[in-house]
């Protein structure tokens, strides 16, 4: 049955493998796929600190509603998600799709999006490392590992990280 899979980014800074890969994985296997964003237009990815391609905003964020979806998914890259905790409307979008039981997948520096949101207390999460004193200060158990699934959150550490990331996406979305 097909998906509906929310990608969440601000408009930039974000890490273009940690968006692409998941994203193709989802759509190769049948689910629709969208960007949501805090403004409309493109968004910027990066290939670690350098500029790489754009890619078009399907729907603003405020536009729209965990109801609408089936997942979410959070990218990483330093920026997007140190600029996506700072909008509110995100940060709420965010704390409700966790709230809704359905499946939210961060990867790399995604999770402070979810510290943010104050929805990594109690949970085992993994991170970019940098981040592990945010995620045990926000309340949760940072561990080291290649994918952690906890409840419906699923996070990963890094690009080398996305297969699994990406399978453990489809896992919890019922592929």
């Amino acid at each position: 049955m097909t998906k509906r899979i929310a990608f969440l980014t601000a408009t930039e800074g974000i890490e273009e493998v940690e968006l692409t890969k998941p994203w193709q994985a989802a759509a190769d296997a049948g689910h629709t796929v969208e960007l949501l964003s805090v403004e409309e237009g493109e968004v910027q990815l990066f290939q670690h600190l350098d500029k790489s391609t754009t890619q078009k905003v399907d729907r603003l964020v405020s536009d729209a509603s965990p109801d609408d979806y089936d997942a979410l998914v959070l990218p990483g890259g330093v920026a997007n998600p140190d600029a996506l905790r700072m909008d509110d409307t995100a940060v709420a979008f965010v704390r409700d799709f966790v709230d809704s039981g359905k499946p939210v997948a961060a990867i790399c520096h995604a999770p402070w999006t979810l510290v943010e949101a104050d929805r990594v207390r109690g949970k085992r999460v993994t991170s970019w490392p940098s981040l592990q004193t945010d995620v045990r200060n926000g309340g949760g158990e940072w561990v080291d590992e290649e994918v952690v699934v906890d409840g419906n959150l699923i996070t990963s550490r890094n690009p080398d990280d996305i297969p699994a990331f990406s399978q453990a996406l489809l896992e919890a979305v019922g592929d």
